[in-house]
């Protein structure tokens, strides 16, 4: 059963905006990306694999919220393919150039924002020793 780290109440709490049509779509897509991204992270889980601590629960939440954010700016659906277009526009705002995508198979493109709660949580960088 996949985890899903926040819901569309969340998700609208954390953009100011309602949730978009799909958004648990979305957020299922952007959960897996964050359990991508923590592959090496050690925290406690319960049977379900689900964070216990309320900061790690909390932390998790901001960062598929981050996700789906960032994934909606860059005119992505959770898929990835938005990623392979070389320019994009916006109203005013334009884009162009290849993004860089990920190169190693665990590699996730990961919001700005959602790195940083993952870190702020101590969860990144993840170590096994």
């Amino acid at each position: 059963m996949a985890r899903i780290y926040a819901t569309p109440e969340q998700l609208t709490a954390w953009t100011g905006q309602p949730a978009p049509a799909g958004a648990e779509r979305l957020l299922a897509r952007a959960s897996a990306d964050i359990d991508d991204a923590l592959l090496t992270a050690v925290y406690a889980t319960d049977a379900a694999g689900m964070p216990t601590h309320p900061d790690t629960v909390q932390a998790l939440a901001d960062a598929t919220c981050a996700q789906v954010e960032y994934q909606l700016a860059m005119g992505d659906d959770g898929t990835g393919a938005a990623g392979r277009w070389d320019s994009v526009s916006i109203g005013p705002v334009s884009l162009s150039g290849r993004r860089q995508e990920p190169t190693a198979s665990g590699d996730v493109d990961l919001a700005p924002r959602a790195s940083r709660a993952l870190k702020r949580a101590g969860l990144l960088p993840g170590v096994i020793w």
